[in-house]
């Protein structure tokens, strides 16, 4: 892991994260998206589509005892993912793949879960293929290896009935999402918009969907995180 540096996981207590300092390094998004999950005690299983360098799974791991499967494509940031979960002691919960979701029964063998998670890549790739981006950073942002009818197919086949689909995407894509939804029978039931400004609009949502739901859906109350100081229990209320 060349160049990786050790850092705080935002103001979560005692978790570590390995990341790189000139490339691919976590995100607020993934915080708001293990943040708007909501966990009970009946929850046991829980997938973690796209995961980086695995912070979601460390995020949830404080809040469950769960276990987490997650997947990354990327051999670099799964190494990444690997040294944090060692450090932080999550071996005996947390377990990922290196290996294109698309694959994913190739390792688990349509295993469902209770919850599924996922921080996409956000954009389509142009029609002229151009992508001002090192390869690394062009695949976690831009559709090249998994798009999000994919992503809504996986999670479709690996719920199970009334498990729980937790996305954060671009506001733009919302009317794709709420399609998709409906196409693979994860119908969406919260939408919360985040912003970063108060006189800004929002540019990123976070949707809960749950698998063979009846129709219906709560716009939670906006999030504007301009001045927060913590992410810590932000939607404790919402869902």
């Amino acid at each position: 892991m060349k160049n990786a540096v050790l850092n705080d996981l935002f103001d979560y207590d005692n978790l570590k994260i390995y990341q790189y300092n000139d490339g691919f390094k976590f995100s607020l998004d993934s915080i708001l998206l293990a943040e708007y999950v909501k966990i009970t005690n009946k929850t046991s299983s829980i997938l973690d589509l796209c995961t980086g360098n695995a912070s979601v799974p460390l995020i949830l791991s404080t809040k469950t005892h769960a276990l987490i499967d997650a997947f990354e494509i990327q051999k670099d940031i799964f190494d990444l993912a690997i040294e944090s979960i060692k450090y932080n002691k999550k071996q005996e919960q947390i377990t990922v793949y290196n290996a294109d979701v698309k694959e994913i029964n190739n390792y688990l063998n349509y295993k469902k879960y209770d919850i599924i998670t996922c921080n996409p890549p956000y954009f389509k790739v142009k029609n002229n293929g151009y992508l001002n981006e090192t390869e690394k950073l062009a695949i976690a942002r831009h559709e090249l290896k998994v798009t999000l009818e994919d992503i809504f197919k996986i999670a479709c086949d690996h719920l199970n009935t009334k498990g729980e689909f937790y996305l954060v995407h671009r506001a733009d894509r919302l009317d794709e999402i709420i399609i998709l939804g409906s196409k693979y029978k994860l119908n969406v039931k919260n939408i919360c918009l985040i912003k970063t400004k108060e006189n800004s609009s929002p540019y990123l949502i976070l949707i809960r969907a749950v698998k063979d739901s009846s129709l219906g859906v709560k716009i939670n109350n906006p999030v504007c995180i301009q001045n927060l100081t913590t992410y810590q229990n932000l939607f404790k209320e919402e869902l």
